[in-house]
């Protein structure tokens, strides 16, 4: 238990940091906090009123103390151009990136840990070559440029995906309590809605997944070529063991770690990279809201959309160390 208490430690944190870094990025843009919360538009008497909202009269050791309370209730101010709670944005806007970004990490996983372990079995080989030749390219398209490609042959040419939208126009009725279309057409057993997000869902993830999985194939390729040369693998394999109980159930879980670990960092990676996926297939989204908050100077909402990505990452990475502690029976000893 040592071992998760240091991580959540840890987490709380950085964190902590994260609060403080939000908060210097809303003092320390050009202008004053005041107008920009009031809005561009604003007269004196709501200036001064917001300005005494924010405690900006006061010490900056105060005026953090109220910021760092405000973001625990989930107060972020008011956006002046949606002139809504930015909370009530973000609830609206963060689940259909989530979906995405779900789906997106879900195809990474599928394809970068098992061809990464198997690339790393086979080392050397023509299949090994063939692999890091793709990997390569696929790590050097730029995430539009793929997007774009994706539209033109699955949508544009063959017409058989979707080319923007969450949902099919006939189905614009649907609505999620969550926020989730997918999850929760899914679960309210309505298939047809489900299959309908889905098939929205599938280019912008191929997209949004193709760069980093491109990545995750070489670190993993690269985390497990070690473990391969190690002792216990030619004992396990004197001893008559398959090679696939030993690529899964010995090697895997060995040298999983910095992979899993990269992976768990691309999971907040692919939400902020969601900007780009969202503009060019038109869906709602926390990537398209802050381009219009950064458009509008709307830097509170900018804050925001900066906090929730870092929340995100953090909450990410603390799933993936849990999930490191199961897998590592040492740790569950405390060495």
């Amino acid at each position: 238990m040592g071992y998760l208490l240091q991580r959540l430690v840890f987490s709380v944190a950085s964190l902590f940091v994260l609060i403080l870094i939000t908060f210097l990025l809303s003092h320390i843009v050009p202008g004053d906090p005041a107008i920009a919360a009031a809005g561009p538009n604003a007269g004196a008497a709501r200036i001064a009123e917001m300005r005494d909202r924010m405690g900006l009269d006061q010490s900056i050791v105060t005026q953090f103390l109220i910021y760092c309370g405000n973001v625990l209730r989930g107060d972020f101010g008011v956006s002046w151009f949606t002139h809504q709670p930015i909370i009530d944005d973000l609830a609206r806007e963060l689940p259909p990136s989530l979906e995405l970004v779900f789906l997106a990490m879900s195809i990474n996983l599928a394809i970068a840990l098992p061809i990464g372990l198997v690339t790393a079995r086979y080392n050397g080989t023509r299949f090994d070559d063939i692999v890091r030749l793709f990997a390569m390219a696929g790590a050097g398209l730029p995430i539009f440029w793929t997007a774009i490609l994706l539209q033109q042959a699955f949508a544009a040419n063959w017409g058989i995906l979707p080319l923007s939208g969450r949902i099919s126009f006939a189905n614009r009725g649907f609505s999620a309590e969550s926020g989730f279309f997918l999850f929760e057409s899914l679960f309210r057993g309505e298939f047809r809605i489900f299959l309908d997000v889905l098939s929205h869902l599938l280019l912008p993830a191929l997209a949004l997944s193709l760069l980093f999985t491109s990545v995750g194939v070489r670190i993993t390729r690269t985390s497990m070529i070690g473990e391969f040369r190690k002792d216990y693998v030619l004992l396990a394999r004197a001893k008559g063991a398959s090679e696939a109980r030993i690529m899964f159930r010995h090697v895997f879980r060995n040298g999983a770690t910095p992979a899993l670990t990269v992976f768990g960092m691309q999971f907040g990676w692919m939400l902020g990279a969601t900007v780009l996926v969202e503009e060019i297939f038109g869906r709602p989204g926390v990537g398209r809201y802050a381009v219009k908050a950064v458009t509008q100077s709307d830097i509170h909402s900018v804050v925001a959309v900066v906090f929730v990505i870092g929340v995100v990452f953090l909450l990410a990475n603390l799933c993936v160390d849990i999930l490191l502690y199961a897998m590592n029976p040492t740790k569950k000893r405390g060495l």
